[in-house]
Protein backbone atom coordinates (compact mmCIF):
# COMPACT_ATOMS: atom_id res chain seq x y z
CA UNK A 1 0.00 0.00 0.00
CA UNK A 2 1.64 3.29 -1.31
CA UNK A 3 1.48 5.14 2.50
CA UNK A 4 1.43 8.54 0.84
CA UNK A 5 -2.16 7.99 0.31
CA UNK A 6 -2.89 7.80 4.00
CA UNK A 7 -3.83 11.34 5.31
CA UNK A 8 -4.08 12.38 8.86
CA UNK A 9 -6.05 15.60 7.86
CA UNK A 10 -5.99 19.58 9.17
CA UNK A 11 -7.18 19.82 12.18
CA UNK A 12 -9.56 22.35 11.45
CA UNK A 13 -12.01 19.50 9.62
CA UNK A 14 -13.25 18.23 12.67
CA UNK A 15 -15.33 21.15 12.80
CA UNK A 16 -15.44 21.48 9.01
CA UNK A 17 -19.25 22.04 8.28
CA UNK A 18 -19.16 19.59 5.39
CA UNK A 19 -17.04 17.06 8.19
CA UNK A 20 -20.15 17.42 10.16
CA UNK A 21 -22.72 16.78 7.98
CA UNK A 22 -21.12 13.73 7.30
CA UNK A 23 -20.47 12.77 10.41
CA UNK A 24 -24.48 13.33 11.60
CA UNK A 25 -25.21 11.63 8.03
CA UNK A 26 -23.97 8.49 9.67
CA UNK A 27 -25.10 9.28 12.89
CA UNK A 28 -28.80 8.96 11.01
CA UNK A 29 -27.78 6.21 8.50
CA UNK A 30 -26.81 4.07 12.04
CA UNK A 31 -30.13 4.94 13.29
CA UNK A 32 -31.74 3.96 10.97
CA UNK A 33 -29.86 0.61 9.77
CA UNK A 34 -29.66 -0.54 13.83
CA UNK A 35 -33.24 0.30 14.85
CA UNK A 36 -34.45 -1.76 12.19
CA UNK A 37 -32.07 -4.67 11.95
CA UNK A 38 -32.04 -4.78 16.17
CA UNK A 39 -36.00 -4.35 16.54
CA UNK A 40 -36.78 -7.13 13.94
CA UNK A 41 -34.79 -9.62 16.25
CA UNK A 42 -36.70 -8.01 19.35
CA UNK A 43 -40.35 -8.28 17.54
CA UNK A 44 -39.44 -12.24 16.56
CA UNK A 45 -38.11 -13.11 20.45
CA UNK A 46 -41.65 -11.32 20.96
CA UNK A 47 -43.86 -13.14 18.64
CA UNK A 48 -42.22 -16.20 19.81
CA UNK A 49 -42.53 -15.61 23.06
CA UNK A 50 -38.57 -15.71 23.51
CA UNK A 51 -37.72 -19.08 21.72
CA UNK A 52 -34.97 -19.98 20.82
CA UNK A 53 -34.28 -18.63 17.09
CA UNK A 54 -35.12 -20.60 13.97
CA UNK A 55 -34.45 -20.68 10.05
CA UNK A 56 -37.75 -18.63 9.87
CA UNK A 57 -35.92 -16.16 12.03
CA UNK A 58 -32.95 -16.18 10.26
CA UNK A 59 -34.08 -15.38 6.86
CA UNK A 60 -36.20 -12.84 8.64
CA UNK A 61 -33.20 -11.32 10.34
CA UNK A 62 -31.36 -11.01 7.63
CA UNK A 63 -34.02 -9.72 5.28
CA UNK A 64 -34.40 -7.10 7.29
CA UNK A 65 -30.74 -6.15 7.62
CA UNK A 66 -30.59 -6.32 4.18
CA UNK A 67 -33.25 -3.93 3.31
CA UNK A 68 -32.19 -1.24 6.24
CA UNK A 69 -28.77 -1.30 5.25
CA UNK A 70 -29.80 -0.66 1.47
CA UNK A 71 -31.52 2.48 2.75
CA UNK A 72 -29.45 3.61 5.42
CA UNK A 73 -26.58 3.18 2.66
CA UNK A 74 -28.24 5.21 0.03
CA UNK A 75 -29.69 7.94 2.06
CA UNK A 76 -25.92 8.87 3.27
CA UNK A 77 -24.12 8.11 0.20
CA UNK A 78 -24.28 11.75 -1.22
CA UNK A 79 -23.52 13.24 2.06
CA UNK A 80 -20.80 10.53 3.72
CA UNK A 81 -20.46 8.00 1.47
CA UNK A 82 -22.73 5.74 3.19
CA UNK A 83 -20.32 4.12 5.39
CA UNK A 84 -22.69 3.05 7.89
CA UNK A 85 -19.67 0.66 9.43
CA UNK A 86 -16.16 1.66 11.21
CA UNK A 87 -15.25 -1.48 9.36
CA UNK A 88 -15.91 0.10 6.56
CA UNK A 89 -14.66 3.69 6.97
CA UNK A 90 -11.27 1.83 8.48
CA UNK A 91 -10.97 0.46 5.02
CA UNK A 92 -11.66 3.86 3.32
CA UNK A 93 -8.90 4.99 5.32
CA UNK A 94 -6.28 2.34 4.81
CA UNK A 95 -6.87 2.80 0.70
CA UNK A 96 -6.87 6.55 0.55
CA UNK A 97 -10.00 7.82 0.44
CA UNK A 98 -10.81 9.61 4.25
CA UNK A 99 -8.44 10.82 6.70
CA UNK A 100 -8.12 9.95 9.50
CA UNK A 101 -9.97 13.01 11.56
CA UNK A 102 -13.19 12.00 9.71
CA UNK A 103 -12.67 8.78 9.91
CA UNK A 104 -12.67 9.25 13.69
CA UNK A 105 -15.50 11.35 13.32
CA UNK A 106 -17.39 8.26 11.55
CA UNK A 107 -16.71 6.05 14.13
CA UNK A 108 -18.05 8.71 17.20
CA UNK A 109 -21.64 9.43 14.95
CA UNK A 110 -21.80 5.56 13.88
CA UNK A 111 -21.03 4.37 17.39
CA UNK A 112 -23.90 6.63 19.06
CA UNK A 113 -26.42 6.25 16.70
CA UNK A 114 -26.08 2.41 17.96
CA UNK A 115 -26.51 3.18 21.01
CA UNK A 116 -29.43 5.41 20.20
CA UNK A 117 -31.21 3.35 18.50
CA UNK A 118 -30.87 0.77 21.20
CA UNK A 119 -31.99 2.71 23.67
CA UNK A 120 -35.19 3.96 21.94
CA UNK A 121 -35.89 -0.05 20.81
CA UNK A 122 -35.58 0.00 25.04
CA UNK A 123 -37.96 2.55 25.00
CA UNK A 124 -40.48 1.79 22.59
CA UNK A 125 -40.55 -1.57 23.96
CA UNK A 126 -41.52 -0.98 27.45
CA UNK A 127 -37.90 -2.32 28.69
CA UNK A 128 -37.25 -5.26 26.55
CA UNK A 129 -33.68 -6.15 26.48
CA UNK A 130 -31.56 -5.45 22.96
CA UNK A 131 -29.41 -8.67 23.15
CA UNK A 132 -25.64 -8.27 22.48
CA UNK A 133 -24.04 -10.68 19.95
CA UNK A 134 -23.09 -13.50 21.40
CA UNK A 135 -21.15 -16.92 20.96
CA UNK A 136 -23.61 -19.81 19.69
CA UNK A 137 -23.02 -22.99 21.71
CA UNK A 138 -19.78 -24.71 20.34
CA UNK A 139 -18.41 -22.04 18.69
CA UNK A 140 -15.01 -20.74 20.33
CA UNK A 141 -13.79 -17.51 19.78
CA UNK A 142 -11.60 -18.22 17.30
CA UNK A 143 -14.42 -19.74 14.90
CA UNK A 144 -16.07 -16.46 15.07
CA UNK A 145 -13.38 -14.25 14.49
CA UNK A 146 -12.60 -16.62 11.25
CA UNK A 147 -16.39 -15.96 10.48
CA UNK A 148 -15.96 -11.93 11.09
CA UNK A 149 -13.23 -11.49 8.97
CA UNK A 150 -13.97 -13.60 6.29
CA UNK A 151 -17.46 -11.77 6.28
CA UNK A 152 -16.48 -8.61 6.49
CA UNK A 153 -14.01 -8.72 3.86
CA UNK A 154 -16.95 -10.01 1.31
CA UNK A 155 -18.35 -6.55 2.63
CA UNK A 156 -15.91 -3.83 2.37
CA UNK A 157 -14.40 -5.79 -1.33
CA UNK A 158 -18.16 -5.32 -1.90
CA UNK A 159 -17.94 -1.84 -1.27
CA UNK A 160 -14.86 -1.27 -3.01
CA UNK A 161 -15.84 -2.81 -5.97
CA UNK A 162 -19.36 -1.57 -6.50
CA UNK A 163 -18.93 2.34 -4.40
CA UNK A 164 -15.07 3.18 -4.25
CA UNK A 165 -13.39 1.75 -7.70
CA UNK A 166 -13.04 4.70 -10.45
CA UNK A 167 -13.77 2.16 -12.90
CA UNK A 168 -17.15 1.55 -11.17
CA UNK A 169 -19.19 3.28 -14.34
CA UNK A 170 -22.99 2.64 -14.33
CA UNK A 171 -22.75 -0.35 -11.56
CA UNK A 172 -21.80 2.54 -8.87
CA UNK A 173 -25.88 3.03 -9.10
CA UNK A 174 -26.57 -0.64 -7.52
CA UNK A 175 -23.85 0.05 -5.00
CA UNK A 176 -26.29 -0.19 -1.73
CA UNK A 177 -28.43 -2.77 -2.74
CA UNK A 178 -25.23 -4.78 -3.39
CA UNK A 179 -24.05 -4.06 -0.05
CA UNK A 180 -27.39 -4.93 1.36
CA UNK A 181 -27.12 -8.25 -0.12
CA UNK A 182 -23.81 -9.35 0.95
CA UNK A 183 -24.65 -8.71 4.52
CA UNK A 184 -27.95 -10.70 3.86
CA UNK A 185 -26.07 -13.33 2.58
CA UNK A 186 -23.17 -13.45 5.21
CA UNK A 187 -26.02 -13.37 7.73
CA UNK A 188 -27.75 -16.44 6.69
CA UNK A 189 -24.08 -18.08 6.35
CA UNK A 190 -22.58 -16.91 9.92
CA UNK A 191 -25.93 -16.12 11.70
CA UNK A 192 -26.44 -19.22 13.66
CA UNK A 193 -22.88 -19.49 14.79
CA UNK A 194 -21.97 -15.64 15.95
CA UNK A 195 -25.09 -13.17 15.06
CA UNK A 196 -22.75 -12.14 12.11
CA UNK A 197 -21.83 -8.72 12.96
CA UNK A 198 -19.42 -7.77 10.43
CA UNK A 199 -19.80 -3.95 12.26
CA UNK A 200 -18.10 -2.64 15.21
CA UNK A 201 -20.77 -0.10 15.48
CA UNK A 202 -23.70 -2.57 15.40
CA UNK A 203 -22.19 -4.96 18.24
CA UNK A 204 -21.97 -1.90 20.36
CA UNK A 205 -25.30 -0.86 21.00
CA UNK A 206 -26.65 -3.41 22.18
CA UNK A 207 -23.71 -4.45 24.53
CA UNK A 208 -23.59 -0.45 26.08
CA UNK A 209 -27.62 -1.05 26.66
CA UNK A 210 -28.04 -4.64 27.77
CA UNK A 211 -23.70 -3.96 29.64
CA UNK A 212 -23.03 -7.29 28.01
CA UNK A 213 -19.43 -7.23 27.05
CA UNK A 214 -18.83 -11.19 26.54
CA UNK A 215 -16.16 -11.57 23.59
CA UNK A 216 -16.89 -8.27 22.15
CA UNK A 217 -13.41 -7.89 21.22
CA UNK A 218 -14.09 -10.42 18.87
CA UNK A 219 -16.64 -8.13 16.98
CA UNK A 220 -13.94 -5.30 16.77
CA UNK A 221 -11.24 -7.30 15.51
CA UNK A 222 -12.39 -9.46 13.09
CA UNK A 223 -14.60 -6.82 11.29
CA UNK A 224 -11.22 -4.47 11.53
CA UNK A 225 -8.88 -6.86 10.17
CA UNK A 226 -11.35 -8.50 7.62
CA UNK A 227 -11.67 -4.84 6.16
CA UNK A 228 -8.14 -3.76 6.24
CA UNK A 229 -7.53 -7.20 3.97
CA UNK A 230 -10.10 -6.64 1.57
CA UNK A 231 -9.16 -2.82 1.16
CA UNK A 232 -5.23 -3.63 0.67
CA UNK A 233 -6.37 -6.75 -1.51
CA UNK A 234 -8.72 -4.56 -3.86
CA UNK A 235 -7.04 -1.40 -3.74
CA UNK A 236 -3.36 -2.63 -4.67
CA UNK A 237 -4.17 -5.30 -6.82
CA UNK A 238 -7.38 -3.81 -9.14
CA UNK A 239 -6.87 -0.22 -8.48
CA UNK A 240 -3.53 0.95 -8.08
CA UNK A 241 -1.83 4.03 -8.21
CA UNK A 242 -2.35 5.11 -11.63
CA UNK A 243 -6.84 4.90 -11.34
CA UNK A 244 -6.91 5.95 -7.40
CA UNK A 245 -9.48 8.89 -6.62
CA UNK A 246 -11.72 9.71 -3.39
CA UNK A 247 -14.92 9.08 -2.98
CA UNK A 248 -17.23 10.88 -4.84
CA UNK A 249 -18.25 13.14 -1.92
CA UNK A 250 -16.99 16.22 -0.08
CA UNK A 251 -13.29 17.27 -0.54
CA UNK A 252 -11.75 15.73 2.59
Amino acid sequence: MPIHRIAIGAPAEASHPDALKAALAEFFSMLIFVFAGQGSGMAFSKLTDGGAATPAGLIAAALAHALALFVAVSVGANISGGHVNPAVTFGAFLGGNITLLRGILYWIAQLLGSVVACLLLKLATGGLETSAFALSSGVSVWNALIFEIVMTFGLVYTVYATAVDPKKGDLGTIAPIAIGFIVGANILAGGAFDGASMNPAVSFGPAVVSWTWTCHWVYWLGPLVGAAIAALVYDNIFIGTHHHEQLPIADY
